[in-house]
């Protein structure tokens, strides 16, 4: 959805998620130069859009989804989600709000990098667990003991 300074829509889309869906947003867009894109939780799940629309060369704003779902309470009584009050939400709130957060682009080869640790450390710990050691997570200190004879008497 594309809305003026004043809240007035300009024009809606409807696009399903896909390799092209960045193509059809910025050829639907082309219309409205100076522009900027409102995309709700950036960092979690509209992080690839997000990303998307970024190395495309758009400026992108992260709209918390608790300041949407305000603006949603605000706007229609109630916060349950549907695709076009929601995507007015988000970008009425991105115009009124002065202390959104940019989305830059992630440095990819850093992030595959804390993926790779993440799956490395889990993997430690599921062989450690499955071994008898102690392991530590979260806090909470999990250990179980096996032997050879565990049940034998």
């Amino acid at each position: 959805m594309a809305i003026d300074d004043k809240e007035r829509t300009l024009g809606e889309l409807r696009v399903r998620s896909s390799a092209d869906q960045v193509k059809q947003l910025r050829l639907w867009a082309a219309k409205w130069p100076k522009r900027t894109w409102a995309v709700e939780g950036a960092g979690g799940l509209g992080y690839l859009l997000a990303q998307q629309l970024v190395s495309a060369g758009e400026t992108v704003l992260d709209v918390p989804p608790k300041l949407g779902s305000r603006v949603r309470l605000l706007a229609t009584g109630n916060v349950n989600k549907n695709d076009p009050h929601d995507a007015r939400s988000v970008a009425i709130a991105a115009l009124r709000s002065k202390e959104l957060r940019p989305v830059a682009a992630e440095d990819h080869a850093a992030v595959l990098k804390l993926w790779s640790k993440r799956r490395r450390d889990l993997g430690s710990l599921r062989s450690r667990a499955r071994c008898g050691r102690s392991v530590v997570h979260g806090g909470l200190e999990l250990s179980e003991s096996r032997t050879a004879n565990s049940g034998a008497s």
